[in-house]
């Protein structure tokens, strides 16, 4: 006689991988499209990261391999100051061929239209570049035009003012033949272009220009080829203390290689945590649409369970789905990824000093489709491990044993685990640690808001709805509550997503409104500078003339600091900043009214032999190593006038007029060479080019600022900005937008269950459909308002602290935004619930049981 099993034993004998494949392929067949529709929330995200990470190696990849068009020689030195005798000897030794250029910003005038313009001015002497092309039109211009008075004129330029080539350009006292149209020199952007123009004359004629005075601000560059370029690193490091003390800088090829790569990290920093937050937001969607799944898979389990199925084994069948729509998600962002990585370089081509050749970049599709697996089983984890817990006695009766109770350890690592993995892939991407967490916490911070804001929705509504309140308010309202409800994730999704948009919008109307600085009616427009001793006069008259204002007459001195309490350079060498650059001070008797002193006593006027008491931009002082009281020697063009710091001002810089950081009481400076500015406002763009062309005819060394111009073309470069922010935020949108779908489908059979029931009860189709759209329309509206609030508090502490601007958020455009995020909510979910209610209830019913 056979021993039987008893009823509540369990078969002992091992289940093979390949049965739990089966299974999870077998369960998976009903629900495949709904699982790729919850992993589908990270796809944008992945396509993100691998588009920026392809971008990056490719980028790079032609930085190493340009470097030298680059630079356009194998040394390049440049300072501010003179060239002293001995530098000039030691300069002359280098290098088996040398080239010269001095940079400086002028007016030009276009003889033929009587336009002008202030430019970037190079005066180039040699076959500079080495590596590389001066780009022009016709090709032999760049070799040519030092054979003459010719000049190279940027193409923005020529086509601004409709020039030709042929054509005749004053510079200074000179007219110059424009020998060819300037496309694009060593290192320029297209950016760099349109903000400062550049045109090239011949070195050998910049003295006839008489262009150079007093207060000029001269950039003199050496550019040297070598035939064995070997060992010029060696010789720069060598040489770095000689080169810091007479103002020199360095660059070779592998100096520009590593500062033109780490320029450009900066910006792949930021595009990758702009996908990184689309990544985070598919994220929230993927642990909500499976937590739901595994919800609705509870019978099923329970049922698996009572036939002999470990708890271990049921956990790997659905790990088993999620790894594999992961891994198909994963490739797919991957592909959709490298798809996006060409349009890229169409998105930056204004900002790359480099041309790109685009190709598939293996690692970051490798690495894309590793982040997506980890991201999708990480994510969905939290719900996965609670099916350990699923008992066989649900198969009987659900309500009676709940899967829920002590929170799991295990779940409580998989949260660690998600922290861990947030704080490090942040890390990755930022400069510091402090950085990390800051950018980590602001994310946790704007997470634990949001859901708090969920749950005090869900508890405002059951609490405060009043029990007169039509059925289908009340009816649309209990939906926010109601199991299964979506109300915590769709607050989270859209709230994120929402905030990150909006502050992304909101900063960028800050940086605008910040350079508006000719906004005012009484507002200076146009600043002219390096106006000598001699022409001062003689400009104040023909500003008259013109009948414009004289609004703000400053003098400039050019000075350096030669000691810092007695500190030299050799010896202060913490601080050898403070000593290096050239500085632009003033002196007056009053504060003006971009200035406010924060310590110490302003002295505005100082009778012979007192004590010089100097005061600060604080900022400067900080920079600098200086407070009150301490002792800074200044050499004024040779003379040397020992000073004291007696107060600290905080200076206003977005305020519209000339600001400066070092500040000098009257009767000190009058006497010292110096030049002056001049502010005036323009009424009208015709009436600015017939004063800009007279100051050109007759004070050719006189620089004008269109402030106007500035004001365009700082608007035209925050476009562009924008345009690439726009670009990246657009992931997070449609991440957002899926996500939403996802969660709306999540809850699909929940709602076919209500709508039979309330179809069985009598409810029309179009009570139906209103009970949806008030659950909707609430829903967006308190998540768009939650992420709202969120961009509005951290625009603000932006503007504050960072920016130091007020911040206002623009009334209409912000409601545009959170209307349409309200109605594409409200419209999502309506559609959803349209396919249920166009069938008879016994039919769906059929269907989905």
């Amino acid at each position: 006689m056979k021993t039987s099993l008893m009823p509540n034993s369990h078969p002992t004998q091992s289940i093979k991988f390949s049965w739990l494949f089966k299974m999870a392929w077998r369960d998976s067949r009903k629900n495949r499209a709904r699982l790729l529709l919850f992993i589908s929330s990270i796809v944008l995200g992945i396509a993100a990261l691998v588009a920026v990470y392809s971008f990056k190696d490719n980028l790079q990849r032609d930085i190493d391999a340009q470097a030298k068009e680059l630079t356009g020689a194998d040394l390049v030195l440049d300072s501010r100051k003179g060239v002293s005798k001995a530098m000039q000897k030691m300069l002359d030794t280098l290098g088996d061929e040398r080239s010269q250029e001095k940079t400086f910003a002028s007016m030009i005038y276009f003889q033929k239209g009587g336009g002008s313009r202030l430019v970037q001015m190079k005066a180039l002497q040699g076959n500079y570049p080495y590596y590389g092309t001066i780009e022009t039109i016709p090709l032999a211009a760049a070799k040519n035009f030092q054979s003459g008075r010719n000049a190279l004129v940027d193409q923005t330029l020529m086509l601004q003012y409709n020039a030709k080539v042929g054509d005749s350009v004053k510079v200074g006292d000179l007219n110059f033949k424009i020998l060819g149209t300037l496309i694009k020199a060593p290192g320029q952007t297209g950016i760099g272009s349109s903000i400062a123009p550049t045109v090239y004359i011949p070195l050998q004629l910049l003295d006839k220009t008489n262009l150079i005075k007093t207060g000029s601000r001269i950039n003199n560059k050496f550019y040297f080829r070598y035939d064995n370029p070997a060992g010029i690193d060696a010789w720069v490091k060598k040489q770095d203390a000689r080169l810091e003390k007479e103002g020199f800088d360095a660059d070779t090829v592998a100096s520009r290689k590593e500062q033109t790569g780490r320029s450009f990290k900066d910006v792949n920093r930021f595009l990758a945590l702009s996908g990184f937050i689309a990544l985070l937001l598919g994220c929230v969607g993927v642990g909500s649409a499976i937590h739901v799944y595994i919800q609705e898979k509870l019978s099923a389990i329970a049922t698996l369970r009572c036939l002999g199925l470990k708890a271990r084994h049921a956990f790997l069948i659905y790990l088993i789905q999620v790894f594999f729509i992961g891994l198909i998600a994963s490739v797919l962002g991957a592909i959709l990824g490298t798809g996006i990585q060409f349009l890229l370089p169409l998105v930056l081509k204004d900002f790359l000093p480099v041309e790109i050749t685009m190709q598939v970049s293996w690692m970051a599709v490798g690495q894309g489709i590793l982040l997506g697996l980890i991201i999708s089983i990480l994510f969905a984890l939290p719900s996965l491990l609670s099916v350990r817990k699923i008992s066989p006695l649900n198969a009987i009766r659900a309500s009676f044993e709940k899967t829920g109770g002590r929170r799991d350890p295990l779940t409580w690592l998989v949260y660690m685990l998600m922290a861990a993995f947030i704080t490090g892939f942040t890390h990755l991407q930022m400069k510091t640690w402090i950085q990390t967490f800051a950018f980590t916490l602001s994310i946790a911070i704007a997470f634990v808001l949001l859901i708090v804001l969920s749950k005090l929705l869900m508890f405002l509504v059951r609490k405060l709805l009043p029990n007169s309140s039509g059925y289908l308010w009340r009816q649309g309202f209990a939906n926010l509550y109601r199991p299964n409800n979506q109300t915590l994730m769709l607050t989270v999704s859209i709230g994120l997503s929402t905030a990150f948009i909006c502050t992304l919008f909101f900063v960028q109307g800050i940086l605008m409104s910040r350079v508006t600085l000719s906004s005012g009616a009484n507002q200076p427009n146009m600043v002219m500078f390096d106006i000598q001793n001699t022409q001062k006069e003689g400009l104040d008259s023909l500003t008259k003339a013109f009948k414009l204002p004289l609004m703000n007459q400053v003098p400039v001195i050019t000075m350096r600091i030669e000691e810092i309490n007695g500190k030299k350079a050799s010896a202060d060498t913490n601080n050898r900043r403070a000593y290096r650059n050239e500085i632009r001070a003033t002196y007056q008797d009053t504060l003006t009214a971009a200035e406010k002193i924060t310590s110490g006593k302003w002295t505005g006027k100082i009778k012979p032999n007192e004590t010089v008491y100097i005061s600060l931009d604080q900022r400067y002082a900080q920079s600098i190593n200086v407070g009150l009281n301490d002792k800074i020697l200044f050499n004024v063009q040779g003379m040397m006038i020992p000073t004291v710091v007696g107060s600290l001002r905080e200076v206003n810089w977005s305020r519209m007029q000339t600001n400066f950081r070092v500040v000098f009481p009257a009767g000190v400076l009058e006497e010292a060479p110096q030049f002056h500015v001049l502010m005036t406002r323009v009424p009208s763009g015709e009436v600015s080019a017939r004063f800009q062309g007279e100051v050109v005819q007759k004070f050719p060394n006189v620089s004008v600022i269109d402030l106007d111009l500035v004001l365009k073309l700082l608007d035209e470069l925050l476009g562009k900005i924008g345009f690439v922010i726009q670009f990246m935020a657009g992931f997070s949108m449609v991440t957002g937008w899926i996500v939403l779908i996802s969660s709306v489908l999540t809850s699909k059979n929940q709602r076919i269950k209500e709508s039979i029931l309330l179809r069985t009860m009598g409810a029309s189709r179009k009570q139906i459909l209103a009970i949806n759209a008030i659950e909707y329309f609430f829903l967006g509206a308190f998540a768009a308002g939650a992420g709202l609030i969120l961009a509005v508090g951290g625009s603000w502490a932006l503007a504050k602290f960072i920016f130091d601007a007020a911040f206002i958020p623009p009334f209409l455009p912000t409601l545009l935004l959170f209307g349409s995020i309200v109605l594409l909510v409200v419209i999502t979910g309506v559609l959803s619930t349209r396919s249920i209610l166009n069938q008879p209830p016994l039919k769906i019913l059929r269907t989905e049981g």
